[in-house]
């Protein structure tokens, strides 16, 4: 029997693994290792698991534990018909003023013919930063992903997040450099999160810049805060979760029902997009799990979500989820290049 696991790459180069039997808690312990595990609506009881054991890894060691291999996947054909019906809904609400920006998701199914699921965890520990390895597997579902956003980073009273939105090809970078539409879509996440942060403590906001991830880029903003005292870390994931990055804006009780709901009829994993971390005596340090695969038996799911906001145009959103879906395959080894 394959043991249950969860890992995370660490901000220091190693990857830390865990390993089940994991014990459930509603809050973080104030010492030892525990990983966090939450649905996007934030909706689970007791997120916090205990694992039996622990392990820090280099990424060799983590190579030789999780031999990377990528299993045959059947990919069935993705309709836009759904997406399209979803799109304008959102569009319609957007105009009446309901939202300023929110997020549908789209899920492309395949079916795992031969090879084993162990292999993908093993090909997402093998990537570099910016991208953050992360999954976690129970029984016979799971998910893993190498996710360029984190949530939080705290240590004591020194916080650290980061708005990640606005997305293009990477040889369009110059022209996304320049786009107003994507410039707007970035502004709402980096202003929503100095908005949620700034009775914290000082806040620093850094200069917008630009993330290149191989075949894509995204605007990038670096927000830090030092804290006037320290945070309980499940108050602080509440705050700011979701972003307008992958939730909406503004985020109230109507606009998340309406998300969520979004999300349901488009299939999308219960944790694509929620956060995922883990504390390591007192420290957190949590990502936005995207950029992922998700499976169940020998069903795999891969989502991608896109930013919707007024000027927003079916085409254009629905090639952007193709690029994000590719650029996952092309990590996790399904085909030779994202475009």
């Amino acid at each position: 029997m394959i043991s249950d696991w969860a890992f995370l790459g660490w901000s220091d180069g190693r990857i830390l693994l865990g390993r089940g039997p994991f014990e459930a808690c509603a809050s973080a312990p104030g010492e030892g290792v525990a990983f966090y595990r939450n649905d996007f609506g934030l909706g689970v009881a007791e997120p916090w698991l205990v694992p039996a054991s622990v392990e820090w890894l280099t990424h060799a060691e983590a190579a030789e534990a999780f031999p990377p291999s990528t299993p045959e996947v059947d990919w069935g054909e993705l309709e836009a018909t759904h997406f399209a019906e979803v799109f304008q809904e959102v569009s319609g609400a957007i105009r009446r003023g309901t939202f300023e920006k929110t997020v549908p998701v789209v899920v492309e199914e395949g079916r795992l013919l031969s090879g084993a699921i162990n292999g993908l965890a093993g090909v997402a520990m093998g990537g570099e930063s910016p991208l953050v390895a992360y999954g976690m597997r129970k029984g016979d579902a799971g998910f893993v992903g190498q996710s360029p956003e984190y949530l939080l980073r705290v240590h004591g009273r020194d916080l650290r997040t980061m708005a990640l939105a606005g997305t293009a090809r990477a040889e369009e970078r110059d022209v996304l450099a320049v786009d107003e539409k994507e410039i707007r879509e970035h502004e709402f996440v980096a202003q929503a999160l100095v908005s949620k942060l700034g009775d914290l403590g000082e806040l620093e906001r850094g200069a917008r810049g630009i993330m290149a991830l191989g075949p894509i880029v995204h605007f990038h903003t670096p927000i830090t805060v030092t804290l006037d005292r320290e945070e309980e870390i499940d108050s602080l994931i509440k705050r700011l979760h979701p972003t307008p990055a992958l939730g909406p804006l503004p985020r109230t009780a109507e606009t998340m029902a309406a998300l969520l709901g979004w999300r349901r009829r488009l299939g999308a994993p219960a944790e694509f997009g929620a956060p995922f971390g883990a504390v390591v005596d007192g420290d957190f340090q949590g990502i936005v799990s995207i950029r992922g695969l998700w499976w169940e038996g020998d069903r795999v799911s891969l989502p991608a979500g896109c930013g919707v906001i007024e000027p927003s145009r079916l085409v254009n959103e629905w090639r952007e989820l193709r690029l994000k879906r590719s650029a996952v395959k092309a990590r996790f080894g399904f085909v030779e290049s994202a475009l």
